[in-house]
């Protein structure tokens, strides 16, 4: 598959502006997601393959809570081990959720980004201000995903989550505890990350097919207009949701 030129890049930017805020995916953004580490639930930020420093943004990180399997809290905490942040609790947990504040961030029209609002930047092409959520289910649930505290924005699925790979699955996008729609939905954020995102309908609903027989992380991204516009111009929301589909016995 040959890659996009960038007359065809720019096309497809300008025709994003052109349909508003919420069109926008930056393609450089990163989202965080857990996954398994050495039979650990670990907190992984990045893209794509690149599994970036997460041990390191920690700092950013202001909710992390485990519930268990009838979706009440159970004591969790995120831990430092080595490369990465890994989950601690003393009892089991069906979920683990995490917010990370990742704060304001300013392109200059030379490309370079710098961690400030517009108003510390001189000749501004975008300012935003990033938020990130992540929500890992340990084992396919048997009943109805909750919406879960802190989760500004939350994907959640719309009945079970079929255990082959390949199978259509119907998720909701919450905005605020409300469904959503405009919400772009990208399937293997793992795998695929430059996948030409689904959007949720008037219902706050997508339908995407399952893609791993194994970890699946899905993101949903919604960019809303600013709530401080002297201070940025918007406001992205990055949210995953992680599972596993079981393989076949060894």
């Amino acid at each position: 598959m040959s890659r996009r030129s960038p007359f065809l890049l720019a096309s497809t930017l300008a025709s994003a502006l052109a349909l508003g805020l919420t069109s926008i995916t930056p393609a450089d953004a990163h989202a965080i997601w857990f996954a398994q580490r050495a039979k650990q639930v670990a907190l992984i930020y990045g893209v794509g393959a690149d599994d970036l420093d997460a041990v390191g943004r920690m700092k950013h990180i202001t909710l992390v809570k485990g519930y268990d399997e009838n979706w009440q809290p159970v004591e969790t905490t995120l831990r430092e081990a080595g490369i990465v942040p890994v989950v601690d609790s003393d009892e089991p947990i069906q979920a683990v959720t995490a917010v990370m504040d990742y704060g304001n961030w300013t392109k200059d029209n030379s490309g370079v980004w710098h961690n400030t609002t517009k108003d510390e930047v001189a000749d501004v092409a975008l300012s935003e201000h990033n938020w990130k959520y992540a929500l890992h289910l340990e084992k396919l649930p048997k009943t109805q995903v909750p919406l879960f505290e802190g989760m500004t924005l939350q994907l959640v699925p719309v009945g079970t989550i079929p255990e082959d790979k390949g199978k259509p699955l119907k998720v909701r996008a919450y905005l605020n505890g409300k469904p959503t729609a405009g919400v772009q939905i990208i399937s293997d954020y793992v795998t695929d990350p430059d996948q030409v995102p689904v959007k949720t309908d008037a219902d706050g609903t997508a339908t995407i097919t399952l893609r791993n027989q194994g970890l699946n992380v899905l993101v949903g991204i919604y960019v809303a207009p600013s709530d401080q516009p002297t201070k940025y111009d918007q406001v992205e929301h990055r949210s995953s949701l992680s599972f596993v589909l079981p393989h076949l016995p060894e």
